[in-house]
């Protein structure tokens, strides 16, 4: 009897201890499931997080190829330009040197000639050759080299040659020929298509070159071809078209999340306010640009043949068609790493600018591009200034329909976006119902997740058979009370394990309560801020438009030549 006692006493320590040793694992599996559920959410954010990365990592790589390649073509197709058209550059070199070193005479006539007629054999299709053999022979009086000469290089660029010998008669101050070469240029231009060259003409005006009496024809078949475009159908429209595009130009692609850290990182509507804060800050470029435009004297020079010098030096270098393509993909590739490798930015600044660059433009797209884009089509300040005052109106116009279009695709909601919860504010003003809602929905969040962390059924069957299990023991039925209390070990332990879950789940929310709200709050005042910033950049076409009532066509012709100063009709009332 005793003998079986002692067997019985051990059987139930054995039992009593593989309970106790169940329970211990059940905590463990408790706790590493937990543990699982933990690192699957580290991981899914941390997959998000690697997920961003890599995006921002390929449009970094990607920006860099384009830049490294944009650097390496734009070297080829200068390379091309020099292979190509180099032996322009000889002959263009020869062109004034030939009307300074007559004006000195200190080059044999002979020599001139044999320099000419070299410059002819290696230019078998330039315009430009010819029209020095000609020039020389003129200044030879050699009459019938300089009629044959004059006859290929009117062949090869009719307007070119025309332009060219304007200028030259109006170095030499014969005003008669000067006329007869702007009559014969005027007459086979179409306002529709002028040639790019025809900066230079306004070029001419502006800076004063022409005489009085030229210049005044020179007004005068601005003014037709003014009055001769506005009678087309959708003039007006057309206007307002190329101004919008060119001031449209002049936005620039500035990442403001530098400034702003958290609307980018919670608002899903920070795309269109970045574009829109860039639209508003146009506004300081274009008052700058125009300011730039109409400040400090203009460079004068000394003398007519240096003023016409200047000029022709600009025809013959800058205003070629065959080079044309070359020069269209080399700013193309300049705008590329100008953007930093950003190619549909430079694409999208490119067809913004691309009609300066086109072959035949309108007489006013001239003076637009004149305006917006003097480096890209050539032109100098007081030109510059002149196609600016002589569009006042346009510029208005377009200038009020784009102010007009950016305010309107400001977005009256800001929507913010923290978590799996959504909101929206337009102006701060309903601070506190987001905090409510952002807090109220953490909240849920946290009831959800105490909800799932619960005793669950078998805990409670488990207490019940523990509760029987010590009931059917008394008295002396040792393995009942074994069972029993192993159940009820394995129930108080699993209820100890769920109370620690559910203490860190109520940790856990607090704590992302608390920066979730923070995080609510300094977007909601970046939201406020915003809208200060865009009032404030947007306040500024107020003095754009001011300062374009300033100005007037009649105060940018110089007449720094003739002693004349010269008034002409503002053709922009047309």
């Amino acid at each position: 009897m005793s003998s079986e006692r002692i067997i019985h006493l051990a059987d139930l320590a054995f039992i009593q201890n593989s309970l106790s040793s169940l329970s211990s694992d059940i905590g463990v599996v408790s706790g590493q499931v937990d543990s699982v559920g933990r690192e699957i959410a580290g991981t899914r954010s941390e997959l998000a997080r690697l997920e961003q990365a890599f995006i921002e990592f390929v449009a970094a790589d990607i920006k860099a190829k384009e830049l490294a390649l944009a650097e390496t073509r734009q070297v080829k197709i200068r390379q091309a330009l020099k292979t190509q058209f180099g032996y322009y550059a000889e002959v263009r070199r020869q062109a004034t040197g030939i009307l300074q070193a007559a004006d000195i005479s200190v080059v044999r006539q002979e020599t001139i000639n044999a320099a000419t007629e070299n410059l002819m054999l290696s230019a078998p299709r330039y315009w430009l050759a010819p029209a020095l053999v000609a020039l020389a022979a003129w200044l030879g009086d050699n009459k019938p080299l300089a009629e044959k000469a004059l006859a290929e290089a009117i062949r090869r660029d009719d307007e070119k040659t025309s332009l060219f010998f304007a200028l030259i008669t109006r170095r030499s101050s014969r005003a008669n020929g000067c006329r007869v070469w702007l009559d014969r240029y005027f007459g086979i231009q179409d306002p529709l298509k002028l040639d790019r060259q025809s900066v230079v003409l306004i070029d001419a005006l502006a800076s004063g070159v022409f005489g009085t009496e030229i210049r005044g024809l020179c007004a005068k078949r601005f003014e037709t071809w003014i009055a001769e475009l506005s009678q087309r159908v959708g003039f007006v429209e057309e206007q307002r078209k190329q101004w919008n595009d060119g001031l449209r130009s002049k936005i620039p692609t500035t990442d403001n999340a530098t400034r702003y850290k958290h609307l980018p990182q919670y608002s899903p509507t920070w795309p269109l306010l970045n574009q829109v804060l860039n639209g508003a800050t146009m506004q300081a470029v274009v008052l700058n640009h125009f300011k730039a435009t109409f400040d400090g004297p203009i460079p004068v020079s000394p003398n007519l043949q240096a003023a016409v010098d200047d000029l022709l030096d600009k025809l013959v270098k800058n205003f070629d068609d065959e080079e044309l393509p070359l020069r269209r993909d080399d700013r193309f590739c300049q705008l590329i790493i100008d953007e930093g490798g950003d190619k549909p930015q430079a694409r999208n600044r490119f067809d913004l600018e691309s009609k300066a660059l086109d072959e035949h433009v309108s007489f006013t797209q001239l003076l637009t591009n004149t305006s917006m884009h003097p480096e890209v089509s050539h032109a100098s300040k007081a030109t510059q200034r002149f196609a600016t005052a002589l569009s006042k109106e346009w510029i208005k116009d377009a200038h009020q329909d784009l102010s007009a279009s950016i305010r309107a695709s400001v977005p009256n909601q800001i929507e913010i976006t923290i978590e799996d919860w959504q909101g929206s504010t337009q102006n701060g003003e309903n601070e506190k119902e987001l905090a409510t809602s952002l807090a109220s929905h953490i909240e849920r969040r946290k009831e959800t997740e105490l909800a799932d962390a619960r005793l669950r059924f078998q805990h409670w069957a488990g207490l019940a058979f523990g509760i029987g299990f010590l009931a059917m023991g008394f008295p002396g039925q040792f393995l009942f009370l074994a069972l029993g209390a192993g159940c009820l070990i394995w129930f108080f332990t699993a209820r100890s394990k769920i109370e620690k879950v559910r203490k860190k789940i109520t940790e856990d929310f607090a704590r992302l309560t608390e920066q979730s709200l923070q995080a609510l709050k300094a977007t909601v005042a970046e939201a406020v801020e915003w809208r200060r910033d865009f009032s404030k950049r947007d306040a500024v076409s107020a003095l754009v438009s001011q300062f374009l009532e300033t100005i007037s066509a009649e105060q940018h012709l110089l007449s720094p030549h003739d002693n004349v100063r010269q008034v002409i009709s503002t053709a922009s009332s047309c």
